[in-house]
């Protein structure tokens, strides 16, 4: 919601646009009104300031926090705090209906409290686009996509029509029904503005569109100019409510982008070596800001593929500045002229307006890329910030993957059940255009047709045990390939579509074919996958692909074609032609000409118009939901996919005072670059783990299982697969994979959840103790919840992922980080020691030193030092009241 504030400086000002007038809180009025020259800004600081400017009421915005940030981006290590409040709210549904049960939650705890329910309620825009629960049940034929649509509302219903109550019970809600496309595509292609206004004391307010959102790849929209990023489910319920996000001045690094790409390379080229850069160089809880005459040269689809990647470069956001390119697109996805005339009328007012030739902004620091440098290549085998040439790529898969994590030199073979052929170490089991990163980009999609067109000319044809899937960012991009005649080729190498949704990049690939499982477990291959996503972390695509890259769509097809990782297309072809002719990659490789043409010639305004004039309508299957109309929501006992959460009970209007936290015994100590993907439950539930064994015991077949992601609405599962990734590696239990740890001091060793429930049985507080990073990867709410209910009170480790760290405090649990050179490894522990964390009693304040007593074993005892990562007044204010929500709920209780 827009609101004005004190305007202590004056700079409310009228901007008029055809027929409209509207306020905006003027930048130029800001400079005459004493904070000197703001034309070397950063772009994204200059958003940042409007937003100052237009909430500054003395309080949580001062004209000190104003002065500060017109003084331009922070130095390393500045700590200046400011509130910020975004214009809107983006949900996906894993993530987004958790947070709709906690607001359910608050409802039902606003009544116990004698509060009137309807307090609770979005103050700030939110859209909840329904995308992550389509899985490629069905590939490779016609009817793909009908038959995966019905089986995600079969194992959805309950989940739909607790959203559809949602829909109808919350204010400022709205849900863009399942088969649309992405939350990120949809956001880019029709949500944002550019420029956003609403009505205020019966006068219209313009300001900047910008947003939070409930996936990290909420980046995506930095590419229209929009300053957006992830925050964790907790921080995005909180600003629905109309609380501010509390932040620090961020650091600025600008990227200088020079040049032009070479033929043969892509914007996925692009991306994966600005991701590698920037993660080399370190950016972490920093703004990126793209800049230079080498934008002349990128389409608004190119840089929203960087923008998108922002997360895997370790970045808050990867922003461009608003130019002409910027119209181009409100243009050319059917934007309302209107729209279109605001955001080049107030960009150019407030000085947000990029021009060709014009000086680089002031930057933190400033790096620099030549386009012409890049390169084609991929991404793996594991971690998106590797990237690899595509020269290189045989070299990579032998050395990296097949010695490197199956530890082996000569690939292995293994008959397949019924087939004529064996599989190798090396083949690629799942070919994958899946959306987010690439499917917004109309040049590598089209690419991606019309390679397939070149090899189907050819007579080439994909492997048979490589499981293919089409999965769009929207509807628009079926429209545009079916339009230049390329899905028919793209067909014919089993590439149907098979979802409009968020698919293989988060796990949601779906089975493979049971010989083929059989083959790879039986030989123990070293198989792979190649998908157009942006996340390929151990575990996370498919439980049995081990070597997992990310590549550009064409790329994806030209694998499902040869389909084995252990290729040099340079040197060996994909296959031959009908006379015996070698076919290589470069023979079917089409002309960035062509590629452009096809731009020009098959995509108009009239499709986004199209698909998104009845967007929030949904099929016939959505609006068949039955749904009740009521303030609070009538909780099932018997679902296990929607539950009241146990974050409120026994809730008071004053909480109780922060305590000591004695005898904590350590549930997992865990290495470097643990993420989200190893905490959160995520991907498919084992019938044998404890989520499995909960569902089994109240009458859920396995084949109903669904994915953890579908069932993130029931605490009761998700707590269970809380660290019970496949791949996380407990140092309590060496040498031994998943989510298990070991008792102590009984040392018996044990699924993680049932150690920690005996533990609280026994009133034991806990700890997790970590290395690096921890925490990288989306921004999941639930390892935060999942975390904070298996009984965790503090988390110890060498450094945080800026989100996670934040959800941690959100829920309650206390972020801890080692000092002086100080690491689990230089502790020596083991898992049996008790700590003790003295002085929280006595009070929290931002980035105190907190003492700990370590007891090991043998009764010995070490006095340390660590760190509290509650980074401002506002964290610690949550901390105390025992979390985000309870802290909010007793606000708008009172």
């Amino acid at each position: 919601m827009a609101q004005s504030g004190a305007d202590t400086l004056k700079t409310r000002r009228q901007l008029v646009v055809g027929d409209t007038t509207y306020d905006i809180f003027s930048l130029p009025a800001a400079e005459a009104a004493g904070l000197g020259s703001l034309a070397d800004l950063p772009f994204s600081l200059k958003v940042l300031l409007e937003n100052l400017l237009r909430f500054e009421d003395g309080h949580s915005v001062t004209v000190e926090d104003i002065k500060a940030l017109a003084e331009g981006p922070a130095a390393p290590g500045a700590q200046r705090e400011i509130a910020y409040r975004p214009a809107r709210v983006l949900m996906q549904d894993f993530t987004g209906v958790p947070g709709v049960v906690d607001l359910a939650a608050m409802r039902q705890a606003m009544v116990a409290l004698g509060g009137d329910p309807a307090r609770i309620n979005p103050l700030n825009p939110v859209d909840l686009v329904i995308d992550h629960s389509v899985m490629i049940d069905h590939f490779g034929s016609p009817d793909a996509l009908a038959r995966n649509t019905a089986r995600e509302f079969e194992r959805n219903g309950e989940r739909y029509a607790f959203l559809r109550w949602g829909q109808a019970a919350f204010d400022n809600f709205r849900v863009v029904p399942p088969g649309a496309g992405i939350c990120h595509q949809v956001n880019l292609e029709y949500l944002a503005r550019g420029v956003w206004s609403a009505e205020e004391n019966g006068r219209t307010l313009a300001f900047p569109d910008t947003c939070v959102g409930t996936d990290s790849h909420t980046t995506m929209i930095n590419g229209l100019g929009v300053l957006g990023w992830g925050v964790g489910g907790i921080e995005a319920e909180a600003a629905m409510l109309g609380q501010p996000v509390s932040m620090l001045i961020p650091e600025v690094v600008g990227v200088e982008l020079t040049g032009t790409l070479a033929e043969g390379t892509t914007a996925t080229d692009l991306v994966l070596a600005v991701t590698e850069m920037l993660r080399r160089h370190g950016v972490v809880g920093k703004f990126v800001e793209f800049c230079g005459d080498g934008l002349d040269h990128l389409s608004l689809a190119d840089r929203a593929t960087i923008a998108n990647m922002a997360p895997e470069y370790g970045a808050t956001c990867g922003i461009f500045p608003i130019d002409a390119e910027t119209l181009n697109y409100l243009r050319f996805s059917g934007r309302p002229a209107e729209t279109i005339a605001l955001v080049e009328a107030y960009a150019k007012e407030q000085g947000m307006w990029r021009t060709p030739g014009s000086p680089a902004p002031r930057f933190t620091e400033k790096l620099n890329l030549d386009l012409a440098t890049i390169e084609p290549a991929l991404a793996g085998p594991r971690r998106p910030q590797d990237r690899v040439l595509l020269s290189a790529m045989q070299d990579n898969f032998r050395q990296q993957a097949l010695k490197g994590m199956a530890g082996i030199d000569t690939p292995r073979r293994q008959p397949v059940k019924g087939q004529d052929y064996e599989l190798v170490d090396g083949a690629v089991v799942i070919a994958a255009i899946t959306s987010c990163t690439n499917t917004s980009n109309p040049s590598v999609m089209l690419a991606a047709g019309l390679l397939a067109r070149n090899a189907v000319g050819r007579g080439l044809k994909r492997q048979p045990w490589v499981k293919t899937s089409l999965a769009p960012g929207s509807q628009v991009v079926g429209d545009y390939l079916a339009r230049a005649g390329l899905m028919a080729p793209l067909e014919s190498l089993g590439f149907h579509i098979a979802g409009y949704g968020c698919t293989t990049c988060i796990g949601n690939s779906g089975p493979l074919d049971e010989d083929i499982s059989a083959a790879i477990t039986e030989g123990d291959l070293m198989v792979g996958a190649v998908l157009s996503g942006n996340r390929n972390f151990e575990g996370r695509v498919h439980p049995l692909t081990r070597a997992n890259y990310l590549a550009s769509p064409p790329l994806v097809v030209a694998y499902a074609l040869a389909g084995t990782l252990d290729i040099d297309f340079a040197s060996q072809p994909l296959g031959e032609d009908a006379e015996g002719t070698p076919v290589y990659l470069k023979d079917l490789w089409p002309s960035p000409r062509e590629v452009a043409e096809a731009v020009q010639s098959f995509i108009t305004p009239e499709m986004f118009q199209r698909h998104y004039g009845k967007v929030f309508e949904g099929s016939a299957e959505w609006q068949a939901i039955e749904t009740a109309d009521s303030q609070t929501y009538d909780w099932q006992a018997d679902s296990t996919y929607v539950q009241d959460p146990p974050f409120f009970e026994g809730l008071t209007m004053t909480p109780e005072p922060v305590a000591d936290i004695t005898g904590a015994r350590p549930l997992a100590i865990l290495g470097d670059s643990v993420t989200t993907d190893h905490i959160s439950p995520a991907g498919s539930i084992k019938a044998d783990s404890p989520a499995g064994r909960y569902l089994i015991e109240h009458g859920v077949e396995p084949a109903d299982f669904n994915s953890y992601g579908s069932r993130r609405g029931n605490h009761e599962v998700m707590m269970r697969g809380t660290f019970a990734n496949i791949r996380i590696r407990n140092e309590m239990t060496p040498g031994v994979e998943g989510g298990v740890t070991r008792h102590h001091p009984s040392g018996e060793q044990m699924a993680i959840y049932d150690a920690a429930m005996r533990y609280a049985d026994e009133g034991t507080p806990l700890i997790v103790v970590a290395g690096r990073e921890y925490g990288t990867g989306s921004s999941r709410d639930w390892a935060a919840k999942g975390t904070k209910l298996l009984g965790v009170k503090a988390v110890l480790v060498e450094s945080f992922e800026r989100i996670h760290r934040s959800n941690l405090v959100g829920m309650g649990v206390l972020p801890l980080q080692f000092k002086d050179g100080m690491t689990r490894q230089t502790l020596k522990l083991d898992g049996s020691e008790r700590f003790d964390i003295k002085g929280l009693a006595e009070g929290v304040t931002p980035g105190q030193d907190v003492a700990l007593t370590l007891t090991r074993a043998d009764g010995t005892t070490e006095n340390i030092t660590a760190k509290c990562r509650i980074d401002t007044e506002d964290e610690a204010t949550y901390y105390r009241q025992g979390g985000i929500l309870a802290a909010v709920l007793r606000q708008l209780a009172g």
